[in-house]
């Protein structure tokens, strides 16, 4: 396995020299680490560079908030430095948070799915920096769900979000710095962009097909494989069913004290949905849906991760339990299209239209996004 460097650690060994004299804003958490799990705080404080205050994304600094949880803007008790938060009164960075530095590195890992957010606060990083002629430096990291495979349809503009940020697909295939190129020139930013490639990655590449330590990014995301089946099983937060939250196993599950788990994994494993079998499972979440209440649903075990489309397994959930249940199953209507990026899919389910038909309306758009990616891509895939 050859050595994978972070743009962290590519920083550190070689880019150092524009930063020595300049006032430095990092947006960053527990994932903004070296190859040997160092703080990026610490090791570019250490190196000289002059740290001037901290900007922390959902979940806050140590990442240690619930999801939709408000972070207040305050001090880090360890370093001193100020801290916004890019999650309480404001997504994006103000004037008046820039006003002191010079240059922001951008430096968090993310799961490669359009809905979790740390793509939108990128996004809206980059807006406020070209607004207010701060140079913005992206410190790249892997797609853990690998920088090839692209899935679901591409955001109708009507539903950008902050859990939908630019003309992608769920699945974009794309890392953190080739996003902010993608939208530096798609959304025609304008911002003074630098990105510090990764050394060493393959597109093709999974997280746990590297060198590097897996670190959770969030709560609801404590392990790797919760990545695989994130960009799609995020779709039951817009139904009444429990995603999982509150439990061991959040988006592997799903169900709720109305579905009978034993009926509904028949149901799923009779569909031969590839790369992946459903188990009945009964679950007790301790927060969100259900909160304190027996649910009953199924657990996702992904066999066989290349075959496994987890945006398709998740609507065949929904719409399973949709047609099993139609007097107790009920829309989050606007999340659930928010998510989606297409708000016809929630009528197209009610409607009994096919998982596999959706999925083929979607191939234009996804052709056109992988055309237009290819002028952003920092990284190749390797002949196996």
């Amino acid at each position: 396995m050859r050595e994978i460097l972070t743009g962290l650690d590519v920083l550190l060994s070689e880019s150092l020299a524009p930063l020595k004299n300049a006032r430095v804003g990092l947006v960053t958490n527990p994932t903004g680490v070296t190859r040997t799990l160092e703080s990026n705080i610490d090791v570019l404080r250490a190196a000289g560079i002059k740290l001037v205050a901290l900007f922390s994304p959902e979940h806050g600094l140590a990442s240690a908030a619930s999801a939709g949880e408000h972070v207040a803007s305050g001090r880090d008790e360890r370093t001193g430095l100020l801290v916004h938060s890019l999650y309480g009164e404001t997504h994006k960075p103000t004037p008046e948070m820039l006003a002191g530095i010079d240059a922001l590195l951008f430096d968090l890992q993310d799961v490669g799915a359009r809905y979790y957010t740390y793509n939108a606060s990128l996004g809206l990083a980059m807006e406020a920096c070209a607004e207010n002629q701060k140079q913005l430096i992206v410190l790249d990291r892997p797609n853990p769900i690998n920088g090839v495979t692209i899935e679901g349809p591409t955001l109708d503009p009507a539903l950008q979000s902050f859990v939908g940020h630019g003309p992608l697909p769920i699945r974009y295939a794309l890392t953190l710095g080739e996003l902010a190129q993608f939208y530096n020139r798609e959304l025609s930013l304008g911002a003074d962009l630098r990105v510090i490639p990764l050394r060493g990655w393959k597109r093709e590449q999974w997280y746990d097909e590297t060198d590097l330590i897996w670190v959770s990014p969030s709560p609801n995301i404590p392990q790797l494989a919760t990545t695989v089946v994130y960009p799609g099983m995020c779709l039951v937060e817009g139904t009444n069913l429990s995603e999982g939250r509150g439990t061991p196993l959040p988006f592997e599950i799903a169900g709720a004290p109305f579905v009978d788990g034993y009926a509904l994994a028949e149901t799923l494993n009779a569909r031969n949905i590839a790369g992946a079998r459903f188990r009945p499972v009964a679950f007790t979440p301790t927060t969100s849906k259900f909160a304190n209440q027996q649910c009953f649903g199924v657990q996702v075990h992904v066999t066989a991760r290349e075959l496994f489309h987890p945006v398709a397994g998740a609507l065949e959930v929904i719409a399973t339990v949709r047609k099993m249940y139609p007097d107790d199953f009920a829309w989050r209507e606007t999340h659930f299209d928010r998510l989606m990026g297409d708000a016809s899919v929630r009528g197209k389910i009610d409607a009994g239209v096919s998982v596999q038909l959706m999925i083929s309306e979607w191939i234009p758009a996804q052709e056109k996004f992988r055309r237009a990616r290819e002028r952003y891509k920092l990284y190749e895939e390797s002949m196996r």
